[in-house]
């Protein structure tokens, strides 16, 4: 995508393999399903 490639230009990758930049995001997708898929959570009194 065109946005990950801008952003990997601007600011690297601190050196970190593609292998781990996969793992990491799988890790966060795993967060957003756990938390119900939702940009937007309610606010918390």
């Amino acid at each position: 995508m065109k946005i990950s490639r801008d952003i990997s230009e601007r600011f690297g990758t601190d050196g970190a393999s593609s292998d781990e930049i996969e793992a990491g995001m799988l890790q966060k997708s795993k967060e957003f399903a756990e938390a119900g898929n939702r940009v937007y959570l309610p606010i918390a009194d």
